[in-house]
């Protein structure tokens, strides 16, 4: 009877442990990559509010399933791998019909008053050109500053395939802009 009740306290106590060591895991996860998913989530939907949704809901993921996070290294992969399908689900519960005419007076909305602001609106502006196979790989390298080792293993490709989308990527935008007239200057009054 005793060693009954020993070892339902032992089992009690490994329990406690384990969740104890569990929220630090989650918490340390959290804390160190939060701003990275979030700059993420909001080049993918353009939505603060969605963006902090998406968040919220990959760490809500992360937590279910912290146990199956083998490596610490590959925390970061494996969060944005979960943030990637948050946001394809999005789209699969819900379709939305916005066209062109309404993003645009969507996106007119902001002020832009600086250069740094407009260039970096053209630039996002082009990157979302780009076909999805380009964008993502190019998006993962600039702001989740991933190798495209990594980027390959996101995305379930081959390296050398991540490497000449990167490329192809880069070249597209080095052509846009190519084309794009001089206005440096024009914004200065």
């Amino acid at each position: 009877m005793f060693s009954k009740i020993n070892r339902n306290k032992t089992e009690s106590a490994q329990v406690s442990n384990n969740m104890a060591t569990k929220q630090v895991r989650y918490e340390a996860l959290v804390k160190a990559l939060h701003g990275d998913l979030y700059r993420y989530a909001y080049w993918l939907t353009h939505d603060k509010q969605v963006s902090e949704d998406l968040v919220q809901e990959t760490f809500l993921r992360a937590w279910r399933a912290l146990d199956s996070l083998k490596d610490e290294k590959a925390a970061k992969s494996w969060l944005i791998t979960i943030l990637r399908r948050e946001n394809a689900r999005r789209f699969e519960r819900k379709r939305f019909d916005m066209s062109e005419y309404e993003e645009a007076s969507v996106m007119d909305t902001k002020s832009t008053s600086t250069e740094q602001e407009i260039e970096n609106h053209w630039l996002r502006e082009k990157i979302a050109q780009l076909e999805p196979e380009y964008s993502e790989p190019l998006v993962l390298q600039i702001l989740g500053g991933y190798s495209g080792e990594d980027i390959a293993s996101m995305l379930n490709l081959n390296k050398n395939t991540v490497m000449t989308r990167l490329f192809r990527a880069r070249n597209q935008l080095k052509e846009a802009l190519d084309e794009e007239p001089v206005t440096r200057g024009q914004y200065n009054g």
